[in-house]
């Protein structure tokens, strides 16, 4: 998808694909199942075991329980189970805008509310906006909802565990239930630190969606994990057995191996992200100075504040209630510099003018692309 959506000239640095080579540990589980035509239903919990060993080895997460555990078909369509486990059509669910938006399609789309709680100036969460829309939610319906992300998309921000026993302590004085989208937590870059929601103090009556799929470029090997804190265990057993039908057999085991025996992979790719980090900054530096950038702490995704160019325009709609994917810088760098980015309006509140940028890509694409972009803003001037 990455690199056929668009024409053959425009260079794609948008959807949260790597490109690199599939992590061999994992070739060869999927290449020893066909070789036993080992293609049948999933069975066992040989993916939570291995997810549990990763979480005690680089988080210190020794709370992890494999029977508080359900296997389900991806990160998304799991946090939209346990959402409605929780909640009921009509309550509301806050969001940290600018924020990846599935989450206002999925969470709308099954009849809950949004509700905003912008970041601050700094894309951290500003606590006293998260209490401000914490009591808009409680008065808007009888369980409402916090969806974090954890670490942030698209702003590479990887919560603290202040933060987090923070957001822990007002979710339970105002009696809102965390679902905390983890999907990024092995990709914390050098000078962070992960801290799972659930292995804070406070957590317990919250849930965590998990999956190798970010860290090993497993987007097409269909298996999450849904892991619920002690009080919720009883909630995540009432998940209907047919959610569990959705993933796929030959995901469960990728995913199972890369938690399992991808540990050196892992921490040749994150040294990899880090030197793109520092490179896009020198670049950035270099062909775009007008634009500001907080070098992202985790994941592979750029947040880049493109308001100076004075391009934020409202998108165009594109049919009855259909607004266009693009609008602004992002539209610009497509048809002006053949770079592909994510447009920042899709993300919600705070992110007009803005794009995001994924730099897990070759050096060499990197340059080129940030020479393009260069290019395509000084002929704007």
């Amino acid at each position: 998808m990455k690199w056929r959506v668009h024409p053959e000239d425009v260079l794609p640095l948008w959807v949260a694909e790597m490109d690199v080579p599939l992590a061999p540990c994992v070739a060869d589980a999927l290449h020893r199942a066909i070789g036993l035509g080992d293609t049948g239903y999933p069975h066992g919990t040989a993916y939570a075991e291995a997810l549990a060993a990763f979480a005690a080895d680089r988080w210190q997460w020794g709370g992890f329980r494999v029977e508080n555990t359900a296997i389900v078909p991806d990160v998304m369509l799991g946090i939209v189970e346990v959402l409605r486990l929780i909640t009921d059509p009509g309550d509301a669910v806050v969001v940290c805008s600018p924020v990846y938006p599935p989450f206002y399609a999925f969470v709308s789309h099954d009849a809950r509310e949004v509700i905003e709680a912008p970041l601050g100036p700094d894309l951290r969460m500003d606590l006293d906006a998260l209490e401000d829309a914490f009591v808009r939610a409680r008065r808007h319906g009888r369980c409402p909802a916090f969806l974090l992300c954890n670490p942030h998309n698209p702003s590479g921000v990887v919560h603290t565990r202040q933060e987090l026993e923070a957001v822990a302590a007002l979710a339970r004085r105002h009696g809102v239930r965390v679902v905390s989208d983890e999907i990024h937590a092995p990709l914390v870059l050098p000078g962070a630190t992960f801290t799972p929601f659930l292995s804070v103090s406070g957590s317990e009556n919250g849930f965590a969606l998990m999956s190798a799929s970010k860290a090993w470029n497993l987007a097409g090997l269909k298996a999450a994990l849904a892991i619920a804190g002690e009080e919720s265990a009883a909630d995540l057993r009432r998940m209907p057995e047919e959610v569990g039908h959705g993933p796929s057999h030959l995901g469960i085991l990728a995913h199972t191996a890369a938690f399992q025996d991808g540990g050196d992979w892992l921490d040749e790719l994150l040294g990899g992200l880090d030197a793109n980090r520092t490179l896009l900054g020198r670049l950035i530096e270099e062909h775009l100075p007008g634009i500001r950038y907080l070098p992202p702490q985790g994941t592979y995704l750029a947040w880049l504040d493109c308001t100076r160019l004075g391009l934020h325009d409202e998108p165009q709609a594109t049919g009855p209630g259909v607004v266009a994917d693009l609008a602004g810088p992002a539209q610009m760098f497509l048809d002006e510099a053949r770079v592909a980015l994510s447009s920042g309006h899709v993300f919600g509140t705070g992110g007009a003018g803005c794009v995001r940028l994924n730099f897990a890509a070759s050096p060499a694409v990197l340059r080129e692309a940030l020479d393009r972009m260069g290019r395509a803003v000084r002929q704007l001037r």
